[in-house]
């Protein structure tokens, strides 16, 4: 009975976490969720092993504090740390720098270390020198080998769907860790945590369509559960390949993932961009994040520069700029109820985009800790469309609204 958790507002890892255990990933994001709101994440999904894949370095989190790192996570929610290092060409230097990630703070939580592409005899030469000076376990190492080498694409890595011999590849690396790490060892670092029982979903009061495909995968999980905890059916479609909308919908939810990867396939689909452009007109309640919002925009540039027809709800055309737009973390400020938002709430968001659009929307201001500030997506009592991306897992109760939206549309239908 094991479950994994990812730290931060990444998408790709926990696909590659699901695939591997069978079971959905959700991410832990202090940012997004608050201190509350990432201890009940871990709350609602016990398990015997409940394992937590950091990101970035230990201690880099929003600007340049702690502030959300892995090791805020770990410190939030008591939770022992295994350092994984990449040794190369030092030894003594290796264990002063492990010393001083103990150091840092107060309490590290960090419980042992992981040697990665790491030969066995070099980490041999060093488990007894970190043994030593820091008085951690080294746990073994994972050797350099060919199935840990992934491909990857302007957002990171490519998704764990593209890679058709995944499971095979995973079971090779778990094999040869069985032979050069102490899993017994690891285990016995792990502690118990409080757990509280699983949410039960409501009785379902609507049914929303989620857009779940190689051009539309980049959901937050515990997005998709607070909408069946607030009573949504969730009726998922490929706008690639399906003629038109699952039927007796209230609601839209177009989220991010690749789909300038897929543009010329998507316009093809003539049948449902009109499916989609008719209900988002007619008042459809309807979430689009980032990749969701340029498909429901005019047109739709792909990798190679050529624009494609998009859903034409919106007015706007998206384009490559070859590199990050508004990159990271901010708050956005509603100043008037819309959908998702009360005037006056703030609502953490993240970026993470490199195609921009001539139509970003101005109904919501968004501040960077940085102090830059602009004017971004476009609301209404029906419609959340922009780049910033959503975790319904925080203070704000957007999943509640979002299905209670729904549900109202649908007993006017």
């Amino acid at each position: 009975d094991l479950c994994a958790f990812k730290c931060g507002p990444d998408y790709i890892d926990p696909m590659f976490h699901t695939r591997v255990l069978g079971v959905p990933s959700r991410n832990l994001d202090l940012f997004l969720q608050g201190e509350d709101g990432v201890r009940e994440t871990l709350a609602r999904h016990p398990a015997e092993l409940q394992v937590m894949e950091g990101a970035m370095g230990f201690y880099d989190g929003q600007g340049q504090t702690d502030f959300a790192s892995a090791w805020h996570v770990a410190d939030v929610t008591d939770t022992p740390v295994v350092l994984v290092i990449r040794p190369k060409g030092i030894s003594l230097t290796l264990a002063a720098q492990v010393k001083g990630m103990l150091a840092f703070r107060e309490n590290s939580h960090i419980a042992g270390v992981l040697f990665a592409d790491c030969k066995p005899s070099l980490a041999a030469h060093l488990t007894p020198i970190l043994e030593r000076e820091t008085g951690l376990p080294v746990i073994g190492c994972l050797p350099p080998m060919e199935e840990a080498v992934l491909g990857s694409r302007h957002l990171g890595l490519i998704t764990a769907g593209e890679i058709e011999d995944l499971s095979q590849r995973f079971a090779r690396l778990a094999e040869q860790l069985e032979k050069s790490a102490d899993l017994d060892l690891l285990l016995s670092l792990a502690q118990e945590v409080p757990a509280g029982a699983p949410e039960a979903a409501a009785q379902p009061l609507c049914r929303i369509a989620v857009a779940m495909d190689e051009a539309f995968c980049f959901y937050y999980e515990d997005n998709l559960d607070l909408l069946r905890q607030a009573g949504a059916e969730l009726a998922f479609f490929s706008p690639m390949r399906d003629a038109a909308l699952p039927a007796d919908i209230g609601g839209l939810y177009l989220g991010g993932g690749y789909p300038e990867v897929h543009a010329e396939a998507l316009s093809r689909n003539e049948s449902m961009l009109a499916s989609i452009r008719a209900v988002v007109q007619d008042g459809l309640p309807t979430i689009a994040e980032c990749g969701g919002f340029m498909y429901l925009q005019q047109e739709m540039e792909d990798a190679d520069g050529v624009s494609h027809p998009a859903v034409g709800a919106l007015p706007g055309r998206s384009y490559q700029t070859g590199r990050l737009n508004r990159f990271g973390y901010a708050v956005m400020h509603a100043e008037a109820d819309s959908l998702l938002f009360k005037a006056g709430e703030e609502i953490p968001i993240h970026e993470f985009h490199y195609w921009d659009t001539t139509e970003n929307g101005s109904d919501l201001a968004v501040t960077k800790s940085s102090g830059k500030t602009w004017r971004a997506c476009v609301t209404s009592p029906v419609l959340y469309a922009g780049f910033p991306h959503l975790h319904f897992g925080g203070a704000v109760p957007m999943a509640e609204r979002f299905a209670a939206a729904a549900a109202a549309y649908a007993e006017r239908r």
